[in-house]
């Protein structure tokens, strides 16, 4: 840091705020630590009565803390997303389109662990709006040592295998066929109020909805028309009622029989407990399609959000879900049915 007049300070940065005060109108900061200031600058630095600044002094080996902050940035951005000017250290980067959200929460962890610099995210594995804020990142002093960002960087990349941590995956269009199952339902004994939930879900996403078939507890038929809608070109099924254990639920017998593989019949979730996912896989003009097989239990049709709001949109954008990550949803996989519903922006599968 040197002192310089302030009419010699065009292209020096400051080092600390510049207040303006003006009775009954402002009292601010007119302008910020590490602004760079301009020749329209100088004028305005002297009315307010600083004839003279501290201003940053170049160093070997040291970063200003907008340079530093676009290492940062480097870390994090990824394809499909923007980012903002830097200022005062600070870079916000959002969405540039509709998709699911990942982080690579070890990358992310090995940044924050160094300290004099940050990263803040929103969560993972969730959906994301064009213009939607996804990041902040931060340089908490003014300078800091480039090495130790190099440190940083170097160690955060191992840890993420060289991706940004960031990831933005567009939502895919998909063809959905539903199977509605139960006696109650098949004999007209009820009216169908689960499949019309589930079609205002999928209209959430690019979804067309190719086929609808409603059968009775008759495993056999609801395997067959499974892999019937598969044959079709569906992409995604979803298969309604009979989830639990009691012996004519025959659901997830009817899943297992398609030959497809189960990933997880039940999760750490409620509501949501009774969920089965699974995938098959289908060779096709020597490539290989997998479609996504979901058994959806009853808490589907009357709960605000459950474990299918968590992992439709995944599915809607390609985004494979294993077991062991369906199993770290347990801290956080208690909804509090809230009278107020605001889903995503609560904990609600936020786990790990």
């Amino acid at each position: 840091m040197k002192l310089i007049r302030t009419i010699d300070a065009e292209g020096a940065v400051l080092c600390h705020d510049i207040s303006q005060i003006i009775k009954g109108v402002t009292k601010d900061a007119v302008f910020r630590k590490g602004h760079i200031v301009t020749k329209e600058d100088i004028p305005v630095l002297l009315s307010v009565g600083k004839d003279q600044l501290y201003v940053w002094e170049q160093e070997e080996g040291i970063l200003h803390e907008n340079d530093a902050a676009e290492v940062l940035c480097g870390m994090c951005l990824g394809e499909h997303m923007a980012r903002s000017q830097v200022k005062e250290g600070k870079i916000e980067i959002t969405a540039k389109q509709d998709g699911l959200l990942k982080v690579h929460d070890k990358g992310l962890k090995a940044v924050n662990g160094f300290g004099e610099m940050m990263i803040a995210s929103r969560h993972g594995d969730f959906a994301v709006k064009k213009g939607d804020k996804l990041a902040g990142t931060r340089i908490i002093p003014l300078v800091i040592r480039e090495d130790k960002m190099e440190s940083a960087r170097r160690k955060a990349m191992e840890a993420s295998g060289g991706r940004p941590f960031l990831e933005l995956k567009p939502f895919v269009h998909k063809k959905v066929g539903i199977v509605t199952t139960g006696n109650e339902v098949f004999y007209g004994r009820i009216q169908d109020t689960f499949t019309p939930v589930i079609q205002q879900k999928l209209a959430e996403f690019d979804t067309e909805v190719i086929d609808h078939v409603t059968w009775n507890d008759d495993d056999k038929k609801v395997t067959a028309t499974i892999l019937n809608m598969i044959e079709k070109g569906a992409d995604v099924v979803v298969c309604t009622g009979g989830m639990s254990v009691d012996p004519d639920d025959k659901t997830p017998l009817a899943i297992k029989n398609t030959g497809a593989r189960i990933v997880s019949y039940g999760a750490p979730m409620l509501p949501g407990a009774m969920f089965l996912l699974a995938y098959y896989e289908v060779q096709e003009e020597g490539h290989e399609r997998t479609v996504a097989v979901m058994g959806l239990p009853g808490c589907v049709m009357y709960a605000k959000r459950t474990i299918f709001d968590l992992v439709l949109p995944r599915v809607m954008a390609d985004d494979e879900v294993f077991a062991e990550e369906l199993a770290a949803l347990g801290q956080g996989g208690l909804c509090l049915n809230c009278e107020t519903c605001t889903f995503p922006n609560c904990g609600f599968g936020k786990g790990r």
